[in-house]
């Protein structure tokens, strides 16, 4: 068996790997549980309702909304569509759709469990500011250049 620098072969390191992989797999199949129960009880009207009409206020909503309703990134534009039909601003709608793909409150733990608990809580961080900052880029350059 041909081996690398380290001296692991290749069936060592696919073990290792497929141990980790069933390790993980509870917390994975639990994210995958909540998630599913979320979109399952939380439907757009009650999210349409959090939205106040005020660009900070559904900026600082749309974020937080789209960080606890993570999911798929295609269901999100889906959704997004839907809320823009509603009459709900641009700043929330983007917003919610940028924290839903970057932000996620239900996969904290098993991201904490991977990557450890400080890389989480700053990638976490840096991705809420980040949405705030983009989603408010957006909608000007939206209103600049549309």
């Amino acid at each position: 068996m041909k081996r690398n620098d380290e001296g692991l072969s290749f069936g060592k390191a696919l073990k290792q790997a497929m141990m980790g992989l069933v390790s993980m797999m509870p917390m994975i199949l639990a994210v995958i549980g909540l998630v599913g129960l979320f979109q399952t009880f939380v439907t757009k009207e009650m999210l349409a309702s959090l939205f106040t009409g005020d660009p900070v206020k559904d900026t600082l909503i749309g974020t937080v909304a789209g960080g606890i309703a993570v999911g798929q990134a295609l269901i999100s534009y889906i959704l997004g569509g839907e809320l823009l039909e509603q009459g709900i601003s641009m700043y929330a709608v983007t917003a919610f759709i940028l924290a839903w793909v970057t932000l996620g409150v239900v996969q904290l733990p098993a991201e904490a469990e991977v990557f450890g608990v400080r890389f989480t809580v700053y990638r976490n961080i840096l991705a809420f500011v980040s949405t705030l900052l983009v989603s408010i880029a957006t909608v000007w350059t939206l209103g600049v250049f549309g």
